[in-house]
């Protein structure tokens, strides 16, 4: 009774994980392996996307700079032509 009694203030996260736990163990091998593939596949194709967001950023960064450069340029020149 003791032992029983002392262990009922478990923590909602305890029990939250020990559910989960059971719902893993009802699962079969297979389907295991598959989600573990799955999310180790997800895991490692996560580089190339990041690197692709980095150069993209470099090249939207660059063409930003680029066209604020080629406004204010052709806006100066229009005002230098002389109307007569």
């Amino acid at each position: 009774m003791g032992k029983k009694d002392a262990c009922g203030t478990r923590l909602p996260v305890d029990q939250y994980r020990k559910q989960i736990g059971k719902q893993d163990y009802k699962k079969t091998k297979s389907a295991l392996k598959a989600t573990r593939l799955k999310a180790e596949a997800k895991k490692n194709s996560s580089g190339f996307r990041d690197a692709f967001l980095v150069i993209a950023a470099i090249l939207f960064f660059v063409l930003c700079v680029y066209a604020f450069f080629y406004l204010n340029l052709s806006t100066e020149m229009n005002l230098d032509v002389d109307v007569d």
